[in-house]
């Protein structure tokens, strides 16, 4: 059974409850409505009566004056030994009403209302002890027909179920059309996910009819934003095979070349079994990358926690980058400052040595590389400044991605040992130790890397951040370096 349908009997079993409970309620009120109106009659006769009667010395009931009674109300009059000493004179001889109307309470000593039948009619009797002189000497018993009331409950409960059928008809058919209108949009949902499905088309999304503060609008925001992370997802991930095969397929191309020419030429041969040795190196180093990143990705990259004198840190990789500056770059030091930070030591001094590697790499012969160290409030500022080459803007937002690099400026060394991925490993080292990494860069003009973290506590606590699991977004801008 379809949702629609679903919904349209609920609703319609609801209304038809609140119906039948409706109906009660006003068949109830009618009746007692009505009842207490005859019952009024009939005491207010009876009052009228017992006014204007006397006792003679026989115990003979008279009239003082004549009464105008109620032409609809019975009347009798019974003496203590249920004999009947007075009746309407419209009552025949011959008739069931000179009969006790309520045979059993005819010794009542209290008022009574009751309900009952005589001959076939219902009739609604208010029985009157008599009492003079603290002895009962009858009863007066005083009856109203309810016929004309009992036709009127019978057509009431007649009308109350048509209408009630026809309320419930109607409900049901604006239920089904205001079912389907309301149910289109999640139909658009299903057949948009069963078109992604048999066409693989991540692509398509489901234009949004109502607004989007209603729930369904809601839903369907919430599938768009779904299929624009999956799609989004699914592109990174058939980039990063692609760019795996790429990575992998040089470095096995030249082991295969050196094997095929060592097994030509029956001997090994030491440059061939070198340039080997590089490649797997090469490899090795791909491996190790990898597993990094999936390790962070997954949130659970194995981090230290100590005091980390970042300043020790920085001249240690300053001295170790003086061998790949060589005379062709001049590597300076800004500003330092003792600076001491929480953390893993191997791996900040891989994040220190993987920025300035990137900033001697990408600036050209005669170019400056600066690195200084500062503290800003309760963060610590690492900087490192180039006079390279520079990151167009449209690759700025995506240095933090995996196996990016720009086609334009930051294509791969010559030595071929970059893949891409130590920016990338670098984000996730900050983010895990509570911190943050920037860059600004104008092409031709150069680039400066910012890393942000924060300084050491007395007890080196785990660090406050976001989910370490979502993709990197750069904090980057381009700004003119002079």
């Amino acid at each position: 059974m379809s949702l629609r349908a679903r919904l349209t009997i609920f609703y319609t079993a609801v209304l038809a409850a609140v119906l039948v409970l409706f109906g009660l309620a006003v068949y109830g009120l009618i009746s007692v409505v009505l009842l207490r109106q005859v019952d009024t009659t009939l005491e207010r006769t009876a009052r009228d009566l017992i006014f204007v009667a006397r006792v003679d010395d026989e115990g003979n009931f008279i009239l003082s004056q004549r009464v105008s009674l109620d032409s609809s109300v019975i009347t009798q009059i019974w003496d203590s030994e249920g004999h009947l000493v007075g009746v309407n004179p419209s009552v025949e001889p011959d008739s069931p009403l000179r009969s006790p109307l309520d045979p059993e309470n005819l010794t009542a000593t209290d008022e009574v209302f009751r309900s009952v039948t005589v001959g076939e009619t219902p009739y609604r009797v208010y029985t009157v002890p008599l009492i003079t002189g603290g002895e009962s000497i009858g009863v007066m018993q005083l009856g109203s027909s309810l016929r004309i009331i009992e036709g009127l409950r019978a057509d009431l409960v007649r009308y109350l179920i048509v209408l009630s059928g026809i309320a419930i008809l109607i409900a049901g058919m604006f239920g089904l059309v205001i079912g389907r209108r309301a149910l289109v949009p999640l139909g658009a949902v299903t057949e948009t996910a069963l078109q992604i499905t048999r066409a693989d088309d991540l692509s398509r999304r489901i234009p949004i009819q109502a607004g989007p503060e209603d729930e369904v609008g809601k839903l369907i925001t919430a599938f768009n934003d779904t299929m624009g992370r999956l799609e989004k997802l699914f592109a990174t991930q058939r980039r990063f095979v692609a760019d795996i095969g790429h990575e992998l397929r040089t470095p096995l191309t030249v082991i295969r070349g050196n094997v095929d020419l060592m097994r030509r030429v029956g001997a090994d041969d030491e440059q061939s079994l070198h340039s080997i040795e590089l490649e797997v190196d090469r490899l090795a180093r791909l491996v190790e990358d990898l597993l990094i990143l999936a390790q962070a990705e997954s949130g659970k990259l194995p981090m230290g926690r100590h005091r980390v004198e970042m300043d020790t840190l920085l001249l240690e990789v300053f001295n170790q980058a003086h061998v790949l500056s060589g005379d062709r770059v001049s590597l300076e030091i800004g500003k330092i400052d003792q600076v001491l930070i929480c953390g893993d030591r191997d791996r900040l001094k891989q994040v220190v040595l993987n920025l300035v590697a990137n900033a001697i790499k990408y600036t050209g012969d005669g170019g400056t590389v600066t690195v200084s160290l500062s503290k800003d409030g309760e963060r610590a500022k690492f900087s490192v400044k180039d006079t390279g080459v520079g990151i167009p803007s449209d690759d700025l937002p995506h240095v933090f991605e995996r196996f990016y690099r720009s086609d334009k400026s930051r294509t791969r060394g010559k030595d071929g040992a970059g893949f891409g991925l130590g920016l990338s490993i670098a984000y996730w080292i900050i983010r895990n130790h509570g911190g943050t990494i920037e860059v600004k860069s104008k092409v031709n003009k150069g680039s400066t890397f910012t890393v942000w973290l924060p300084l050491a506590t007395k007890d080196c606590a785990e660090p406050t951040t976001s989910d370490l699991r979502e993709l990197p977004r750069a904090v980057a801008q381009p700004e003119r370096i002079s």
